[in-house]
């Protein structure tokens, strides 16, 4: 499958970013990408300097495979999209078919039809601040 979709323009690097200068992450879906930033040393240590800070992350569809990437879901209720259920599970969480999943300022959801629940979802979770949770190194 090579279909990426339409191309646009960064205007950072990934490598780049700081946890600092943002209030939340949201990972994005689809099957490519995540697989291919999964891969990624800069962009896990991006996911895994979130997940330590207590900020809100939030995935989406295939999104949550980063997060079981940093070891962020174990002990964690989690969806995702249906055919990487089994991967969630693998990876410690108690997968759950909901259209949004909130876990300690960890949001996950299972596909774009469930977007409107989702992006409130992570509205709330952010005007309520930091989250005490494990350090996805643990």
């Amino acid at each position: 499958m090579k279909d990426w979709g339409h191309t646009i323009p960064a205007n950072m690097k990934i490598a780049d970013a700081r946890c600092e200068n943002y209030d939340a992450l949201v990972i994005p879906g689809g099957a490519l990408n995540p697989d291919k930033l999964r891969a990624d040393e800069a962009a896990m240590k991006v996911v895994r300097d979130f997940v330590n800070s207590g900020k809100v992350v939030a995935a989406v569809c295939h999104g949550p495979w980063l997060l079981a990437q940093v070891d962020a879901l174990r002990g964690r209720k989690a969806t995702s999209y249906h055919s990487i259920r089994k991967d969630i599970e693998n990876a410690g969480a108690q997968w759950v078919d909901k259209e949004v999943v909130a876990d300690h300022g960890i949001i996950t959801s299972r596909n774009p039809d469930d977007l409107q629940a989702f992006t409130a979802k992570i509205v709330e979770e952010v005007r309520e601040g930091r989250h005490q949770r494990r350090s996805a190194a643990e």
